[in-house]
């Protein structure tokens, strides 16, 4: 099992040598999202201070970006990083979308596998001289002068992750991409009964195997060694957990469980402003179907007991501890695995 780390990223001044310690204490991958920054830019000073830690996107928003400003950004972490860059990407949703980026979202599943193709024909432009011919519904390219043409990285195109939760984007996943994020609001349930046979029809649609792809799975954990670390982990993760149930897209995760009335009761709060009520609604149930509860030298065999067997990568989810040297004692216990 990988582990992976997540920062924010607009800490540039101290992202490099973060990164260095967050390499040195075990992690596998680290992470930027695309939330109030770039993701990209905090990703070339981690490659400057570290050596052999997958570097990554969790998300960086797709569908404003045009294939071959992907394809470039791509291309150069990938070879600043000798190999170790991932482009992951997601699809946001509808309204921010049309509104935030002024872009386009209609059929999103099917956008963002032309989206991730046309991006791979830019890369086999340049990496195998193959004439650029990229034909598709949402994206046309034909043209790529020796002007505009880096040529190769040297360690081959980076890999490309999605984020998926809905089973059409999952199946693209399973098709075409290099890995997969799991979104955090899964259970176990839904993972085994959707979410992976959606991977593989992708995979068969694409006549690759399970071994072609990676899982990586940001996953709900609460833990503590006070009482009061408890408590304060306990209700951050409800909270959680509450957010993510009061979107209706989310519904189908619930209603796995039989509790879909849930989601009607969470987004009734949700328009309500009633954030902390919402929390209350999770019940224990519910917690520990989208959360490992357990003490931090006991996390690492609970997470593998539960999902070991679906995943390759986990991170830790807590919105309680969100500092990823928070995390050391746990890593190395999954280390010592």
């Amino acid at each position: 099992m990988k582990i992976d780390a997540t920062v924010m990223a607009g800490d540039l001044e101290t992202i490099g040598p973060r990164a260095k310690g967050i390499e040195a204490i075990g992690y596998d991958g680290l992470y930027t999202a695309e939330t109030q920054h770039d993701p990209f830019f905090p990703l070339v000073l981690a490659a400057e201070h570290t050596e052999g830690i997958d570097l990554g996107t969790a998300i960086a928003v797709g569908f404003p970006r045009s294939p071959t400003h992907l394809a470039h950004i791509g291309h150069d972490l990938q070879k600043f990083s000798k190999g170790r860059f991932i482009l992951g990407l997601g699809s946001q949703i509808k309204a921010h979308i049309e509104k935030r980026f002024s872009a386009q979202f209609s059929q999103p599943a099917a956008r963002m596998r032309e989206l991730i193709l046309a991006t791979r024909a830019v890369w086999r432009t340049w990496e195998e001289g193959e004439p650029l011919r990229f034909e598709g519904d949402f994206y046309r390219l034909s043209l790529m002068t020796p002007f505009f043409n880096p040529g190769p990285t040297g360690h081959g195109p980076p890999r490309v992750f999605l984020a998926a939760v809905g089973e059409k984007m999952t199946e693209v996943a399973g098709e075409v991409c290099d890995g997969m994020f799991v979104h955090g609001f899964t259970t176990e349930k839904y993972l085994r009964e959707t979410t992976m046979p959606a991977i593989e029809r992708g995979l068969v649609k694409g006549g690759r195997t399970r071994a072609d792809i990676e899982l990586s799975f940001p996953t709900f954990m609460v833990t503590g060694t006070t009482d009061e670390e408890w408590q304060q982990a306990d209700a951050a993760v409800r909270e959680q957990i509450a957010f993510y149930g009061s979107t209706p897209a989310y519904r189908p995760v619930l209603e796995a469980h039989g509790w879909g009335e849930v989601q009607d009761e969470l987004n009734a709060l949700s328009k309500q402003g009633q954030w902390k009520e919402m929390g209350k609604v999770i019940t224990d149930d519910i917690l520990d179907a989208f959360a490992v509860r357990g003490a931090p030298n006991e996390l690492p065999g609970l997470v593998m007991g539960r999902y070991g067997d679906l995943v390759d990568r986990i991170g830790f989810y807590a919105p309680y501890r969100t500092d990823p040297e928070q995390w050391a004692d746990v890593v190395a216990g999954f280390k010592a695995l």
